[in-house]
Protein backbone atom coordinates (compact mmCIF):
# COMPACT_ATOMS: atom_id res chain seq x y z
CA UNK A 1 0.00 0.00 0.00
CA UNK A 2 1.32 3.41 -0.90
CA UNK A 3 2.16 5.81 1.93
CA UNK A 4 -0.32 8.62 2.63
CA UNK A 5 1.80 11.32 1.09
CA UNK A 6 1.77 9.56 -2.30
CA UNK A 7 -1.77 8.21 -2.18
CA UNK A 8 -4.86 9.68 -3.76
CA UNK A 9 -8.11 10.64 -2.09
CA UNK A 10 -8.91 6.98 -1.45
CA UNK A 11 -5.50 6.20 0.04
CA UNK A 12 -4.69 5.50 3.69
CA UNK A 13 -4.95 8.19 6.36
CA UNK A 14 -1.72 9.17 8.05
CA UNK A 15 -3.28 8.68 11.48
CA UNK A 16 -3.88 4.97 10.72
CA UNK A 17 -0.84 4.06 8.69
CA UNK A 18 2.91 3.55 8.93
CA UNK A 19 5.27 1.16 7.19
CA UNK A 20 5.27 -1.29 10.11
CA UNK A 21 1.47 -1.57 10.13
CA UNK A 22 1.04 -1.65 6.32
CA UNK A 23 0.16 -4.94 4.57
CA UNK A 24 3.21 -7.09 3.78
CA UNK A 25 3.63 -7.33 -0.02
CA UNK A 26 3.48 -10.83 -1.51
CA UNK A 27 7.15 -10.66 -2.46
CA UNK A 28 8.13 -10.17 1.18
CA UNK A 29 6.07 -13.07 2.57
CA UNK A 30 8.98 -15.50 2.88
CA UNK A 31 8.19 -17.54 6.01
CA UNK A 32 7.71 -21.23 5.23
CA UNK A 33 6.36 -23.96 7.48
CA UNK A 34 9.79 -24.52 9.04
CA UNK A 35 10.08 -20.81 9.91
CA UNK A 36 6.69 -20.94 11.64
CA UNK A 37 7.54 -24.22 13.40
CA UNK A 38 10.91 -22.84 14.52
CA UNK A 39 9.14 -19.77 15.84
CA UNK A 40 6.95 -21.98 18.04
CA UNK A 41 9.78 -24.26 19.15
CA UNK A 42 11.81 -21.20 20.13
CA UNK A 43 8.88 -19.74 22.07
CA UNK A 44 7.74 -23.01 23.69
CA UNK A 45 11.15 -24.00 25.08
CA UNK A 46 11.40 -21.70 28.06
CA UNK A 47 11.48 -21.94 31.83
CA UNK A 48 7.75 -21.17 32.38
CA UNK A 49 6.87 -24.05 30.00
CA UNK A 50 9.30 -26.31 31.88
CA UNK A 51 7.60 -25.39 35.16
CA UNK A 52 3.97 -25.69 33.99
CA UNK A 53 3.58 -29.22 35.31
CA UNK A 54 4.67 -28.13 38.79
CA UNK A 55 1.58 -26.00 39.36
CA UNK A 56 -0.72 -28.72 38.01
CA UNK A 57 0.86 -31.38 40.20
CA UNK A 58 0.65 -29.06 43.21
CA UNK A 59 -3.04 -28.63 42.41
CA UNK A 60 -3.83 -32.35 42.56
CA UNK A 61 -2.66 -34.11 39.38
CA UNK A 62 -0.11 -36.84 38.99
CA UNK A 63 2.74 -36.38 36.52
CA UNK A 64 1.14 -37.97 33.44
CA UNK A 65 -2.17 -36.19 34.02
CA UNK A 66 -0.27 -32.91 34.17
CA UNK A 67 1.58 -33.59 30.90
CA UNK A 68 -1.61 -34.66 29.12
CA UNK A 69 -3.37 -31.52 30.35
CA UNK A 70 -0.58 -29.41 28.88
CA UNK A 71 -0.91 -31.29 25.57
CA UNK A 72 -4.70 -30.99 25.49
CA UNK A 73 -4.66 -27.29 26.34
CA UNK A 74 -2.23 -26.54 23.54
CA UNK A 75 -4.15 -28.69 21.06
CA UNK A 76 -7.28 -26.66 21.87
CA UNK A 77 -5.57 -23.29 21.58
CA UNK A 78 -4.16 -24.36 18.21
CA UNK A 79 -7.68 -23.92 16.76
CA UNK A 80 -8.04 -20.16 17.41
CA UNK A 81 -4.37 -19.76 16.51
CA UNK A 82 -4.93 -21.20 13.04
CA UNK A 83 -8.23 -19.34 12.57
CA UNK A 84 -6.88 -15.91 13.49
CA UNK A 85 -3.64 -16.54 11.59
CA UNK A 86 -5.63 -17.00 8.39
CA UNK A 87 -6.54 -13.32 8.09
CA UNK A 88 -2.92 -12.30 8.62
CA UNK A 89 -1.75 -14.58 5.81
CA UNK A 90 -4.64 -13.64 3.48
CA UNK A 91 -4.19 -9.88 3.79
CA UNK A 92 -0.68 -9.40 5.18
CA UNK A 93 -1.99 -7.32 8.09
CA UNK A 94 -0.93 -7.30 11.77
CA UNK A 95 -3.15 -7.92 14.77
CA UNK A 96 -4.19 -4.33 15.65
CA UNK A 97 -5.14 -3.62 12.04
CA UNK A 98 -7.27 -6.78 11.89
CA UNK A 99 -9.04 -5.60 15.05
CA UNK A 100 -10.24 -2.51 13.15
CA UNK A 101 -12.63 -4.69 11.16
CA UNK A 102 -14.55 -5.74 14.29
CA UNK A 103 -13.97 -2.88 16.76
CA UNK A 104 -13.57 0.12 14.45
CA UNK A 105 -10.48 2.06 13.40
CA UNK A 106 -10.22 3.69 16.84
CA UNK A 107 -12.04 1.10 18.93
CA UNK A 108 -9.37 -1.45 17.96
CA UNK A 109 -7.00 0.27 20.38
CA UNK A 110 -9.02 -0.95 23.39
CA UNK A 111 -8.53 -4.73 22.91
CA UNK A 112 -5.05 -4.08 21.47
CA UNK A 113 -4.04 -2.34 24.72
CA UNK A 114 -5.53 -5.18 26.77
CA UNK A 115 -3.32 -7.59 24.85
CA UNK A 116 -0.34 -5.26 25.13
CA UNK A 117 -0.55 -4.99 28.93
CA UNK A 118 -0.56 -8.79 29.28
CA UNK A 119 2.43 -9.01 26.93
CA UNK A 120 4.31 -6.43 29.00
CA UNK A 121 3.72 -8.56 32.09
CA UNK A 122 5.00 -11.65 30.29
CA UNK A 123 7.99 -9.68 28.96
CA UNK A 124 8.88 -8.69 32.48
CA UNK A 125 8.55 -12.29 33.76
CA UNK A 126 10.80 -13.68 31.05
CA UNK A 127 13.31 -10.87 31.48
CA UNK A 128 13.48 -11.60 35.19
CA UNK A 129 14.12 -15.28 34.46
CA UNK A 130 16.86 -14.49 31.94
CA UNK A 131 18.46 -12.01 34.32
CA UNK A 132 18.42 -14.64 37.07
CA UNK A 133 20.34 -17.03 34.80
CA UNK A 134 22.95 -14.35 34.10
CA UNK A 135 23.20 -13.61 37.82
CA UNK A 136 23.84 -17.28 38.56
CA UNK A 137 26.52 -17.46 35.83
CA UNK A 138 28.39 -14.50 37.35
CA UNK A 139 28.16 -15.96 40.85
CA UNK A 140 29.56 -19.32 39.71
CA UNK A 141 32.35 -18.02 37.50
CA UNK A 142 33.49 -14.97 39.43
CA UNK A 143 31.69 -15.17 42.79
CA UNK A 144 30.29 -11.78 41.74
CA UNK A 145 27.24 -10.08 43.10
CA UNK A 146 27.07 -6.35 42.51
CA UNK A 147 26.52 -4.91 45.95
CA UNK A 148 25.28 -6.46 49.19
CA UNK A 149 22.86 -9.39 49.06
CA UNK A 150 20.31 -7.50 51.14
CA UNK A 151 17.06 -6.76 49.38
CA UNK A 152 16.47 -3.25 48.12
CA UNK A 153 13.51 -1.40 49.65
CA UNK A 154 10.26 -1.57 47.67
CA UNK A 155 11.86 -3.74 44.95
CA UNK A 156 12.65 -6.59 47.38
CA UNK A 157 15.53 -7.92 45.26
CA UNK A 158 19.29 -7.47 45.61
CA UNK A 159 21.31 -4.93 43.67
CA UNK A 160 23.04 -7.76 41.79
CA UNK A 161 19.71 -9.27 40.74
CA UNK A 162 18.49 -5.86 39.59
CA UNK A 163 21.66 -5.27 37.57
CA UNK A 164 21.41 -8.63 35.76
CA UNK A 165 17.71 -8.07 35.13
CA UNK A 166 18.50 -4.73 33.47
CA UNK A 167 21.37 -6.28 31.48
CA UNK A 168 19.11 -8.93 30.00
CA UNK A 169 16.49 -6.24 29.37
CA UNK A 170 19.07 -4.30 27.34
CA UNK A 171 19.88 -7.42 25.26
CA UNK A 172 16.19 -7.81 24.44
CA UNK A 173 15.91 -4.17 23.42
CA UNK A 174 18.94 -4.49 21.15
CA UNK A 175 17.17 -7.26 19.21
CA UNK A 176 13.97 -5.18 19.00
CA UNK A 177 15.87 -2.28 17.48
CA UNK A 178 17.16 -4.60 14.73
CA UNK A 179 13.58 -5.40 13.65
CA UNK A 180 11.50 -8.41 12.59
CA UNK A 181 14.17 -9.96 10.34
CA UNK A 182 16.54 -10.25 13.28
CA UNK A 183 13.78 -11.93 15.30
CA UNK A 184 13.20 -14.49 12.54
CA UNK A 185 16.94 -15.24 12.36
CA UNK A 186 17.12 -15.63 16.15
CA UNK A 187 14.25 -18.13 16.21
CA UNK A 188 15.66 -20.28 13.39
CA UNK A 189 19.08 -20.37 15.01
CA UNK A 190 17.80 -21.07 18.51
CA UNK A 191 15.24 -23.83 17.84
CA UNK A 192 17.59 -26.79 17.11
CA UNK A 193 20.07 -25.62 19.73
CA UNK A 194 17.41 -25.52 22.42
CA UNK A 195 16.11 -28.97 21.50
CA UNK A 196 19.61 -30.40 21.96
CA UNK A 197 20.02 -28.69 25.33
CA UNK A 198 16.67 -30.07 26.51
CA UNK A 199 17.69 -33.59 25.49
CA UNK A 200 20.97 -33.09 27.35
CA UNK A 201 19.17 -32.18 30.56
CA UNK A 202 16.92 -35.25 30.29
CA UNK A 203 20.01 -37.36 29.59
CA UNK A 204 21.62 -36.12 32.80
CA UNK A 205 18.45 -36.98 34.73
CA UNK A 206 18.34 -40.53 33.37
CA UNK A 207 22.02 -41.10 34.15
CA UNK A 208 22.02 -39.50 37.59
CA UNK A 209 18.84 -41.23 38.76
CA UNK A 210 19.68 -44.68 37.42
CA UNK A 211 17.21 -44.86 34.56
CA UNK A 212 13.62 -44.05 33.72
CA UNK A 213 12.05 -46.59 36.11
CA UNK A 214 13.23 -44.94 39.37
CA UNK A 215 12.34 -41.53 37.94
CA UNK A 216 8.76 -42.46 37.11
CA UNK A 217 8.37 -44.12 40.50
CA UNK A 218 9.57 -40.94 42.17
CA UNK A 219 7.31 -38.82 39.93
CA UNK A 220 4.30 -40.39 41.64
CA UNK A 221 5.48 -38.80 44.86
CA UNK A 222 5.51 -35.29 43.40
CA UNK A 223 1.74 -35.13 43.63
CA UNK A 224 0.65 -32.83 46.44
CA UNK A 225 -3.14 -32.77 46.01
CA UNK A 226 -5.72 -35.50 46.07
CA UNK A 227 -8.44 -34.55 43.60
CA UNK A 228 -7.79 -34.62 39.85
CA UNK A 229 -11.04 -33.08 38.62
CA UNK A 230 -10.82 -30.09 40.94
CA UNK A 231 -7.46 -29.28 39.34
CA UNK A 232 -8.29 -30.25 35.75
CA UNK A 233 -10.72 -27.47 34.79
CA UNK A 234 -8.68 -24.52 36.09
CA UNK A 235 -5.50 -26.26 34.93
CA UNK A 236 -6.81 -26.69 31.39
CA UNK A 237 -8.00 -23.08 31.32
CA UNK A 238 -4.55 -21.97 32.47
CA UNK A 239 -2.84 -24.06 29.78
CA UNK A 240 -5.01 -22.42 27.14
CA UNK A 241 -4.34 -19.06 28.73
CA UNK A 242 -0.59 -19.65 28.40
CA UNK A 243 -0.82 -19.07 24.62
CA UNK A 244 -4.18 -17.28 24.51
CA UNK A 245 -2.08 -14.18 24.02
CA UNK A 246 -0.56 -15.46 20.76
CA UNK A 247 -3.92 -16.84 19.60
CA UNK A 248 -4.94 -13.19 19.23
CA UNK A 249 -1.86 -11.58 17.73
CA UNK A 250 -0.68 -14.50 15.59
CA UNK A 251 -1.41 -12.33 12.49
CA UNK A 252 1.70 -10.36 13.53
CA UNK A 253 3.66 -13.42 12.32
CA UNK A 254 1.35 -15.18 9.86
CA UNK A 255 1.35 -12.02 7.71
CA UNK A 256 4.84 -13.10 6.63
CA UNK A 257 3.81 -16.70 5.75
CA UNK A 258 3.99 -17.81 2.11
CA UNK A 259 0.67 -19.69 2.27
CA UNK A 260 -2.12 -20.86 4.54
CA UNK A 261 -0.66 -24.35 4.44
CA UNK A 262 2.66 -23.04 5.77
CA UNK A 263 1.10 -21.26 8.74
CA UNK A 264 -1.19 -24.17 9.68
CA UNK A 265 1.42 -26.90 9.28
CA UNK A 266 4.11 -24.88 11.02
CA UNK A 267 1.93 -24.22 14.04
CA UNK A 268 0.65 -27.79 14.28
CA UNK A 269 4.18 -29.17 14.17
CA UNK A 270 5.78 -26.56 16.41
CA UNK A 271 3.36 -25.98 19.30
CA UNK A 272 1.44 -28.83 21.02
CA UNK A 273 4.12 -31.51 20.89
CA UNK A 274 6.90 -29.16 21.94
CA UNK A 275 4.94 -27.87 24.93
CA UNK A 276 4.10 -31.40 26.11
CA UNK A 277 7.72 -32.56 25.70
CA UNK A 278 9.05 -29.57 27.62
CA UNK A 279 6.58 -30.25 30.45
CA UNK A 280 7.59 -33.93 30.44
CA UNK A 281 11.26 -32.96 30.56
CA UNK A 282 10.45 -30.83 33.60
CA UNK A 283 8.78 -33.77 35.34
CA UNK A 284 11.61 -36.20 34.52
CA UNK A 285 14.35 -33.81 35.57
CA UNK A 286 12.59 -32.70 38.74
CA UNK A 287 11.91 -36.30 39.76
CA UNK A 288 15.60 -37.02 39.29
CA UNK A 289 16.50 -34.13 41.60
CA UNK A 290 14.49 -35.77 44.39
CA UNK A 291 16.61 -38.92 44.02
CA UNK A 292 19.91 -37.06 43.65
CA UNK A 293 19.49 -34.09 46.00
CA UNK A 294 16.66 -35.18 48.27
CA UNK A 295 14.27 -32.42 47.20
CA UNK A 296 12.23 -31.41 44.15
CA UNK A 297 13.97 -28.61 42.23
CA UNK A 298 11.58 -27.22 39.61
CA UNK A 299 13.70 -24.21 38.71
CA UNK A 300 16.35 -25.25 36.12
CA UNK A 301 18.49 -22.24 37.05
CA UNK A 302 18.62 -23.45 40.67
CA UNK A 303 19.28 -27.00 39.44
CA UNK A 304 22.25 -26.00 37.32
CA UNK A 305 23.58 -24.10 40.32
CA UNK A 306 23.82 -27.46 42.18
CA UNK A 307 26.21 -28.95 39.62
CA UNK A 308 29.90 -29.15 40.48
CA UNK A 309 31.54 -28.40 37.14
CA UNK A 310 31.52 -24.87 35.69
CA UNK A 311 32.02 -26.31 32.19
CA UNK A 312 28.59 -27.92 32.55
CA UNK A 313 26.86 -25.15 34.48
CA UNK A 314 27.81 -22.19 32.32
CA UNK A 315 26.79 -23.67 28.91
CA UNK A 316 23.53 -24.81 30.49
CA UNK A 317 22.78 -21.38 31.86
CA UNK A 318 23.75 -19.76 28.56
CA UNK A 319 21.24 -22.08 26.89
CA UNK A 320 18.56 -20.93 29.34
CA UNK A 321 19.40 -17.31 28.53
CA UNK A 322 19.03 -18.04 24.80
CA UNK A 323 15.78 -19.93 25.41
CA UNK A 324 14.36 -17.05 27.39
CA UNK A 325 15.49 -14.53 24.78
CA UNK A 326 13.86 -16.38 21.86
CA UNK A 327 10.60 -16.68 23.76
CA UNK A 328 10.60 -13.16 25.08
CA UNK A 329 11.21 -11.32 21.84
CA UNK A 330 8.72 -13.22 19.69
CA UNK A 331 5.95 -13.82 22.23
CA UNK A 332 6.09 -10.68 24.32
CA UNK A 333 7.51 -7.80 22.29
CA UNK A 334 6.20 -8.10 18.73
CA UNK A 335 2.55 -7.72 19.73
CA UNK A 336 2.82 -4.72 22.09
CA UNK A 337 5.25 -3.07 19.67
CA UNK A 338 2.56 -3.17 16.97
CA UNK A 339 -0.21 -2.38 19.47
CA UNK A 340 1.50 0.77 20.74
CA UNK A 341 2.33 1.74 17.17
CA UNK A 342 -1.36 1.47 16.34
CA UNK A 343 -2.13 4.12 18.99
CA UNK A 344 -0.24 6.79 17.06
CA UNK A 345 1.13 5.36 13.80
CA UNK A 346 2.65 8.60 12.56
CA UNK A 347 4.79 8.96 15.71
CA UNK A 348 5.27 5.45 17.13
CA UNK A 349 7.13 2.90 15.02
CA UNK A 350 7.54 -0.83 15.73
CA UNK A 351 10.89 -0.14 17.43
CA UNK A 352 9.52 2.69 19.57
CA UNK A 353 6.54 0.54 20.55
CA UNK A 354 8.92 -2.24 21.60
CA UNK A 355 10.87 0.15 23.82
CA UNK A 356 7.64 1.34 25.46
CA UNK A 357 6.67 -2.27 26.17
CA UNK A 358 10.09 -2.91 27.67
CA UNK A 359 9.82 0.02 30.05
CA UNK A 360 6.36 -1.07 31.22
CA UNK A 361 7.77 -4.58 31.82
CA UNK A 362 10.25 -3.10 34.30
CA UNK A 363 7.64 -1.06 36.17
CA UNK A 364 5.44 -4.14 36.70
CA UNK A 365 8.13 -5.73 38.97
CA UNK A 366 7.69 -9.20 37.43
CA UNK A 367 9.59 -11.09 40.12
CA UNK A 368 6.52 -10.64 42.31
CA UNK A 369 4.26 -12.22 39.66
CA UNK A 370 6.19 -15.52 39.71
CA UNK A 371 7.01 -15.69 43.41
CA UNK A 372 4.35 -18.38 43.93
CA UNK A 373 4.02 -21.02 41.13
CA UNK A 374 0.41 -21.89 42.00
CA UNK A 375 -0.52 -18.22 42.15
CA UNK A 376 1.23 -17.74 38.82
CA UNK A 377 -0.95 -20.39 37.17
CA UNK A 378 -4.27 -19.99 38.95
CA UNK A 379 -4.23 -16.20 39.28
CA UNK A 380 -2.11 -14.73 36.50
CA UNK A 381 -2.83 -17.21 33.69
CA UNK A 382 -6.54 -17.71 34.40
CA UNK A 383 -7.03 -14.02 35.19
CA UNK A 384 -5.95 -12.77 31.81
CA UNK A 385 -7.75 -15.67 30.09
CA UNK A 386 -10.95 -13.94 31.22
CA UNK A 387 -9.83 -10.87 29.27
CA UNK A 388 -8.40 -12.44 26.14
CA UNK A 389 -10.95 -15.21 25.51
CA UNK A 390 -13.71 -12.67 24.71
CA UNK A 391 -11.44 -10.79 22.30
CA UNK A 392 -10.76 -14.02 20.43
CA UNK A 393 -14.47 -14.85 20.29
CA UNK A 394 -15.29 -11.47 18.76
CA UNK A 395 -12.44 -11.65 16.23
CA UNK A 396 -13.41 -15.10 14.96
CA UNK A 397 -17.15 -14.37 14.89
CA UNK A 398 -16.54 -11.18 12.95
CA UNK A 399 -14.07 -12.54 10.40
CA UNK A 400 -15.75 -15.88 9.69
CA UNK A 401 -19.47 -15.14 10.17
CA UNK A 402 -19.97 -11.40 9.73
CA UNK A 403 -17.28 -10.76 7.06
CA UNK A 404 -17.19 -14.28 5.59
CA UNK A 405 -13.39 -13.93 5.35
CA UNK A 406 -13.71 -10.86 3.10
CA UNK A 407 -12.06 -7.61 4.21
CA UNK A 408 -11.58 -4.27 2.50
CA UNK A 409 -7.82 -4.08 3.10
CA UNK A 410 -7.57 -0.45 2.01
CA UNK A 411 -10.63 0.46 4.08
CA UNK A 412 -8.79 -0.73 7.21
CA UNK A 413 -6.49 2.30 6.81
CA UNK A 414 -9.18 4.93 6.10
CA UNK A 415 -10.92 7.05 8.73
CA UNK A 416 -14.08 7.45 6.69
CA UNK A 417 -14.16 3.95 5.26
CA UNK A 418 -16.23 0.84 5.93
CA UNK A 419 -14.83 0.35 9.45
CA UNK A 420 -15.55 3.81 10.81
CA UNK A 421 -18.82 2.70 12.50
CA UNK A 422 -19.74 5.45 15.02
CA UNK A 423 -16.85 7.87 15.20
CA UNK A 424 -14.35 5.06 14.75
CA UNK A 425 -15.87 2.76 17.38
CA UNK A 426 -18.00 -0.35 16.98
CA UNK A 427 -20.16 -0.13 20.09
CA UNK A 428 -21.65 -3.54 19.40
CA UNK A 429 -18.24 -5.20 19.60
CA UNK A 430 -17.24 -3.17 22.65
CA UNK A 431 -20.50 -4.03 24.41
CA UNK A 432 -19.98 -7.72 23.65
CA UNK A 433 -16.46 -7.47 25.08
CA UNK A 434 -17.58 -5.84 28.34
CA UNK A 435 -20.56 -8.16 28.82
CA UNK A 436 -18.41 -11.25 28.20
CA UNK A 437 -15.76 -10.17 30.71
CA UNK A 438 -18.16 -9.00 33.45
CA UNK A 439 -19.41 -12.44 34.68
CA UNK A 440 -15.84 -13.44 35.51
CA UNK A 441 -15.05 -10.40 37.64
CA UNK A 442 -16.55 -11.80 40.91
CA UNK A 443 -14.50 -14.99 40.64
CA UNK A 444 -11.33 -13.02 39.96
CA UNK A 445 -11.92 -10.73 42.94
CA UNK A 446 -12.40 -13.78 45.18
CA UNK A 447 -9.26 -15.43 43.80
CA UNK A 448 -7.07 -12.42 44.58
CA UNK A 449 -8.66 -12.02 48.02
CA UNK A 450 -10.49 -8.73 47.51
CA UNK A 451 -13.76 -10.38 48.55
CA UNK A 452 -14.50 -13.67 50.29
CA UNK A 453 -15.52 -16.86 48.52
CA UNK A 454 -18.76 -16.85 50.52
CA UNK A 455 -19.65 -13.37 49.28
CA UNK A 456 -19.13 -14.40 45.66
CA UNK A 457 -20.76 -17.81 45.71
CA UNK A 458 -19.78 -21.12 44.15
CA UNK A 459 -21.47 -20.45 40.80
CA UNK A 460 -19.48 -17.31 39.99
CA UNK A 461 -16.27 -18.78 41.37
CA UNK A 462 -16.77 -21.88 39.23
CA UNK A 463 -17.51 -19.81 36.12
CA UNK A 464 -14.22 -18.01 36.59
CA UNK A 465 -12.36 -21.32 36.31
CA UNK A 466 -13.86 -21.73 32.81
CA UNK A 467 -13.13 -18.11 31.94
CA UNK A 468 -11.47 -18.61 28.56
CA UNK A 469 -14.16 -21.00 27.32
CA UNK A 470 -17.13 -19.09 28.71
CA UNK A 471 -15.73 -15.70 27.75
CA UNK A 472 -14.94 -16.84 24.21
CA UNK A 473 -18.39 -18.39 23.68
CA UNK A 474 -20.31 -15.54 25.27
CA UNK A 475 -18.48 -12.87 23.27
CA UNK A 476 -18.91 -14.89 20.05
CA UNK A 477 -22.69 -15.09 20.55
CA UNK A 478 -23.13 -11.50 21.74
CA UNK A 479 -21.14 -10.08 18.82
CA UNK A 480 -23.35 -11.90 16.32
CA UNK A 481 -26.50 -10.86 18.22
CA UNK A 482 -25.53 -7.18 18.17
CA UNK A 483 -24.59 -7.43 14.49
CA UNK A 484 -27.98 -8.89 13.59
CA UNK A 485 -29.72 -6.28 15.73
CA UNK A 486 -27.83 -3.56 13.90
CA UNK A 487 -28.85 -4.97 10.54
CA UNK A 488 -32.47 -5.17 11.66
CA UNK A 489 -32.45 -1.54 12.79
CA UNK A 490 -30.67 -0.48 9.61
CA UNK A 491 -27.72 1.09 11.41
CA UNK A 492 -23.99 0.48 11.47
CA UNK A 493 -22.53 -0.73 14.69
Amino acid sequence: MAPPESAGLDGPDASLWNRDLAPVPMGERTWGSWDIAALWVGMAICIPSYQLASGLIAGGMNWWQAVLTVLLGNAIVLVPLALNARAGTAYGIPFPVLLRASFGVYGANIPAMMRAVVACGWFGIQTWIGGSAIHTILLILFDWDAGPPERLPVLEISLGQLGCFLLFWAINMAVVVRGIDCIRWLEKLGAPFLLLVGLGLVGWALDAAGGLGPILEEARGLRQGTEFWSAFVPGLTAMIGFWATLSLNIPDFSRFARSQRDQILGQAVGLPGTMALVALAGVITTSATVLVYGEAIWDPVALLGRFDHPWVIVPGLVALVVATLTTNIAANIVSPANDFSNLWPSRISFRTGGLIAGLIGIVMMPWKLVADPTGYIFTWLIGYSALLGPIGGIMIADYYVVRRQQLDSEGLYRLHGPYQFAGGFSFGALAALVLAIAPHAPGFLATVGVVSDEAVGAVWKGLYLYSWFSGFGLAFGLHLAFWRLGRHLGCRR
